[in-house]
C-alpha cells in the first residue's frame, strides 16, 4: 500500500510536470523559425512521450502493487511496452537535438552524427554486457534477468549518450547549453531503464523512484530549450573531424573484451553481434567519411579551377589579366609563331573619373573590353593590365599587327553612349613584335615602351617599338634621379636674356632662364628637363629656387643703381598652387625687392586650364605689386575674351609672328583679327607681305588697345626689328639683342649702355656688349654679321623702365 500511494504521487506530479513542460517547449517553439521550430516541437513530442510513457508506467506499479510477485509474466510483457514508449521518446528528444541548426546544421550532418553516436552506443552495451555477465556480474544477486523491456530501454539509453557526446562536441552554438539539454535527454532514457527494471525485476520502489526523477530530467530539457538561440550553424568539417568517436569506443571495447576472457568469461551469441555490428558501424562510417572527403576533394578541385581563372581573369571587364596574359605568352608561344603584342592607354580618362564619377568610369572599361572582343580574330588574347590600360596579344606578322592597330584606334575613338551623356576618349596605341624580345617579360616592356613613345608625341596613335626607345627611357629615368639633387649640388644656374626698348636697344629688364649642367650628363636642354620635373612633381621645388636667385640678383643690380626689371617663367602646376602667391610674396620680402621691378610670365596653355582659377591667382598677384606678362602669345588657345578677363600687364608676342613669313603662308590668326573688331580688312584677298609685319602689326594694335604693353621675341635680324618697330612695339627680345647669358655678363651689358657719354658718340648697343664666346645651355651663336647689320642705337637718355613696362 505504501507503494501504491508513492506511484499515486508520483504519477501525479508527473503528469502535472508534464503539462508545464509541455507548454515552455511549444511557447519556445512558436518563438522560432525554421528549423529550430521543428526542433523545439520534436522537443515537446518528446516530452509529452516521455510523461505520458512514465504516467501509464505508474499506473502499472499500481495495479500490480497489491499482489507483486504473482503478476511476474504480466509485468515482462507490461515492460516491454513501457521499454518501448520510453525508447521512443528518447529516440525523439535526441532527434530534435540533432534537429538544432547550431547542434547539426543539416539531415547530412545529423546523419554522420547518428553514425558516430551508434558506434559509441554499441561499445557502451559491449562493456555493459561485459559487466553484468558471469563472471563479473557487478550487481550481484540483483543482475537484471534478460529482459527484453530492459534491453530496449538500455539501448536506447546507450544511442542517446552517444548523440549527446557527438553534438557536445561538434556543435557550433553554446556547447554548455547542448550539454544540459543532452544530460536531460540521457537522464529521461535512464529514467526509461529504471521503469522497464523495476517492473521486470528490481520491483515498485525503483519504478516509482525513476518516475519521480522523470519530471524532472524534463525540467532540465525545457528550462535548457528556452535560452537564446545562437546565430552559428553547424556545418561539415572533414579537415578538422577527430577520430575519438571512434578510437576510444573501439579501445574499451577491447580491453573489456581480454579482460573477459582473461578472467575466464566466454564470448555469447549477444557478444558477437554488439562486435558484429560496432564494427559494422565503423565501416558504415568510414565509407561516410570516405565519401566526403572524396566531395570534399572534387570541391577543392572545382574551386581551385575557379580561383585560378579568377587569378588570370579581370573582375570588371572579363578580359584576361596580366597574369592571364603572361599564361597566354608562356603556353602558346612557339619558335618561329609570328606573334605581336599592343599595349592600349586611353587617353584622359582620369578626367572621366574625376568628372562624371568611377560608376561612368567602369562602364567605359566595360564596353572598352566589348569593343576589343568583338574586333579581334579567334585566338588573340585580349587583356586588361590595370587601370585604363589594355593589351592585345596577336599572332600575326607586324605588318598585319599594324593594320589591325589602326582599326582598333578608330574603333576605341568612337563615342562611348553613357546614361549620364556621351563620353569621349582617345586611345594610344604601343606596338612590340617577338622578334624583338628575348622573353614575355622583355616583350611586354618593349610594348609599353612604344605606348609611351606614343603618349609623348602627341597621343591618340599607333607608335612602334625601335632599340632607340630603351636609350630615351634610361635618359629620362636618369634625368628624374639627377634632377632630384641638382639644386643641393649647384648644378643649376640661371642665364638672364636682356629686353630691350627700341631702337635704342638699351637693356631695360631680363627673363630669368633655369639652365642645367650635369658633370657626367653635360649641359641638359630646359626642352628636355622642364617637362620631366613637371611630370615628378619636381617643377615647384625648382621654381621657387629660380625665384628666389632671380630676386636676389635683381636686387643686387637695384643695389648697384641700375635700371631694371627680371621676368621668372612660371608653370600651371606652381600658379595653381593655393600657397604660390604667399611664396612670392615672401622671395621680394626677402630680398627687399620691389614688387613692380618682379614679372612673372604665365604660357598660353596655362590660360586653357581653369581659367577662373587662374584670373583669381593673377588678381592676389596683382595685388602684391607684381606685374603679368601672357608669354608666347599667338600659339596657344587665348581668345579675345580671355584677354579682356585676364589681369595681365604685358603681352608677349610669340616669335613664329615675329619670324619672316613667306609669300601665301596661312599663319592661321584670321579669326583673331575678326575678334579684334576690324584691325584688318576682311573678305578681300590681300598680295601677301615678305615679311611678318602685319601679324605683328595685329597683335600690337590688339595689346595697346586692350590697354597692354608688347614685347616681341624672337627678334633676330635688323629686318625683323624693323617690321616690329613699325608695328609700334617698343620692346624687344631675341638674338639680335643677345643671348640668355650670365648675370656678370648681363651687369657689364647694363654698364655699357648707362656709361656717361664722353664721346659724344652713340651709346653702344648690345651686341657690341662684349659676352661671352660661347652661348648658354646648348644655344647656337648668334650670327657673326648681327654687329654689323644693328643700326646704330639713338641716345634717347636714361629710361625708367618700371615706366617703360608700366601696369595697366
Amino acid at each position: 500500500m505504501h507503494f501504491g500511494t508513492g506511484a499515486a504521487l508520483a504519477a501525479a506530479a508527473g503528469t502535472l510536470a508534464a503539462a508545464v513542460v509541455t507548454v515552455l517547449l511549444v511557447s519556445s517553439a512558436r518563438a522560432r523559425v525554421g528549423a529550430a521550430r521543428q526542433a523545439h516541437l520534436m522537443l515537446a513530442i518528446g516530452s509529452a512521450l516521455a510523461a505520458l510513457t512514465t504516467a501509464i508506467a505508474l499506473v502499472g506499479v499500481l495495479t500490480f502493487a497489491e499482489s507483486w510477485s504473482h503478476h511476474q509474466p504480466a509485468r515482462t510483457n507490461f515492460a516491454i511496452g513501457i521499454g518501448i514508449g520510453t525508447a521512443v521518446s528518447s529516440g525523439v528528444l535526441c532527434a530534435g537535438l540533432l534537429r538544432l541548426p547550431w547542434a547539426a546544421g543539416t539531415r547530412r550532418i545529423a546523419g554522420r552524427h547518428l553514425l558516430d553516436a551508434l558506434v559509441i552506443a554499441f561499445a557502451l552495451w559491449f562493456v555493459g554486457w561485459v559487466l553484468i555477465s558471469p563472471p563479473w556480474e557487478i550487481f550481484g544477486a540483483s543482475t537484471p534477468r534478460p529482459c527484453i523491456g530492459i534491453y530496449i530501454a538500455a539501448g536506447a539509453a546507450a544511442l542517446a549518450v552517444g548523440i549527446v557526446a557527438i553534438v557536445t562536441m561538434r556543435g557550433a552554438g553554446s556547447r554548455l547549453r547542448l550539454l544540459f539539454m543532452g544530460c536531460g535527454a540521457v537522464a529521461v532514457a535512464a529514467c526509461g531503464v529504471g521503469l522497464t527494471a523495476g517492473l521486470c525485476q528490481a520491483g515498485p520502489g525503483l519504478a516509482t523512484l525513476s518516475g519521480v526523477v522523470m519530471p524532472i530530467a524534463l525540467m532540465v530539457v525545457a528550462f535548457a530549450g528556452r535560452g537564446r538561440d545562437t546565430e552559428a550553424i553547424a556545418e561539415l568539417d572533414v579537415i578538422r573531424r577527430g577520430t575519438t568517436y571512434a578510437f576510444v569506443p573501439m579501445l574499451g571495447m577491447a580491453i573489456s573484451g581480454m579482460v573477459h576472457v582473461g578472467a575466464g568469461g566466454q564470448f555469447t551469441a549477444m557478444a558477437i553481434a554488439l562486435g558484429s555490428l560496432e564494427g559494422f558501424a565503423l565501416v558504415v562510417r568510414q565509407f561516410v567519411a570516405l565519401g566526403d572527403v572524396r566531395n570534399y576533394a572534387i570541391r577543392l578541385q572545382d574551386r581551385e579551377a575557379h580561383f585560378k581563372e579568377l587569378a588570370h581573369t579581370d573582375p570588371l571587364t572579363g578580359l584576361a589579366n596580366r597574369r592571364g596574359l603572361l599564361r597566354a605568352l608562356a603556353e602558346e608561344i612557339e619558335p618561329g609563331k609570328p606573334c605581336v603584342l599592343l599595349g592600349l592607354d586611353l587617353d584622359g580618362f582620369k578626367n572621366v573619373n574625376d568628372m562624371r564619377g568611377h560608376d561612368v568610369g567602369d562602364d567605359v572599361l566595360v564596353e572598352v573590353g566589348q569593343r576589343l572582343r568583338m574586333n579581334l580574330r579567334p585566338g588573340d588574347v585580349a587583356a586588361r593590365l590595370g587601370g585604363d590600360e589594355f593589351a592585345v596579344l596577336m599572332w600575326a606578322r607586324p605588318h598585319e599587327a599594324q593594320g589591325a592597330a589602326e582599326r582598333l584606334l578608330g574603333v576605341l575613338n568612337k563615342p562611348y553612349e553613357q546614361k549620364s551623356g556621351r563620353v569621349f576618349l582617345s586611345v594610344s596605341i604601343g606596338v612590340a613584335g617577338a622578334e624583338t624580345a628575348t622573353d614575355d617579360t622583355t616583350l611586354l616592356q618593349h610594348a609599353d615602351l612604344a605606348l609611351r613613345y606614343a603618349k609623348q608625341r602627341g597621343k591618340n596613335r599607333v607608335e612602334r617599338y625601335h632599340a632607340s626607345y630603351d636609350q630615351l627611357l634610361r635618359r629620362r629615368t636618369t634625368l628624374e634621379h639627377e634632377m632630384r639633387g641638382a639644386i643641393d649640388r649647384g648644378e643649376l644656374h640661371l642665364a638672364f636674356q636682356p629686353v630691350v626698348i627700341m631702337p635704342s636697344v638699351r637693356p631695360v629688364g631680363a627673363e630669368a632662364l633655369l639652365r642645367w649642367h650635369h658633370p657626367e650628363l653635360g649641359t641638359v636642354r630646359p626642352d628636355e628637363f622642364i617637362p620631366i620635373a613637371e611630370e615628378c612633381g619636381m617643377i615647384a621645388k625648382l621654381g621657387a629656387w629660380v625665384l628666389h636667385q632671380a630676386c636676389h640678383q635683381l636686387s643686387r643690380w637695384l643695389a648697384d643703381g641700375h635700371d631694371v626689371w627680371v621676368s621668372v617663367n612660371v608653370s600651371p602646376r606652381e600658379l595653381h598652387a593655393p600657397e604660390y602667391v604667399d611664396q612670392v610674396a615672401d622671395a621680394l620680402r626677402a630680398h627687399r625687392v620691389p614688387p613692380q621691378r618682379l614679372v612673372l610670365e604665365v604660357t598660353e596653355q596655362a590660360v586653357a586650364i581653369d581659367l577662373d582659377e587662374l584670373i583669381k591667382r593673377l588678381r592676389a598677384l596683382r595685388a602684391i605689386g607684381v606685374r603679368i606678362a601672357l608669354d608666347d602669345f599667338g600659339t596657344g588657345y587665348s581668345s579675345l575674351g580671355q584677354l579682356r578677363r585676364l589681369p595681365i600687364d604685358i603681352l608677349k608676342i610669340d616669335h613664329s609672328l615675329v619670324a619672316e613669313s613667306e609669300p601665301g603662308v596661312d599663319h592661321g590668326f584670321a579669326p583673331l583679327v575678326t575678334l579684334a573688331g576690324g584691325l584688318e580688312p576682311m573678305g578681300k584677298t590681300k598680295a601677301p607681305r615678305p615679311q611678318g609685319g602685319p601679324l605683328v602689326d595685329i597683335v600690337v594694335r590688339l595689346g595697346h588697345r586692350l590697354g597692354l604693353e608688347v614685347i616681341a621675341e624672337g627678334v633676330t635680324n635688323p629686318r625683323e626689328q624693323a617690321a616690329v618697330l613699325d608695328a609700334g612695339c617698343r620692346f624687344g627680345q631675341g638674338q639680335l639683342f643677345g643671348w640668355g647669358v650670365p648675370a656678370e655678363h648681363l651687369e657689364a651689358m647694363l654698364d655699357a649702355a648707362t656709361r656717361p657719354d664722353k664721346t659724344k658718340t652713340p651709346p653702344p648697343t648690345v651686341a657690341s656688349v662684349k659676352i661671352a664666346d660661347r652661348p648658354a645651355c646648348g644655344e647656337s651663336a648668334p650670327p657673326a654679321q648681327r654687329a654689323a647689320a644693328t643700326p646704330p642705337a639713338q641716345d634717347v637718355g636714361s629710361v625708367d623702365s618700371s615706366r617703360e613696362i608700366r601696369q595697366s
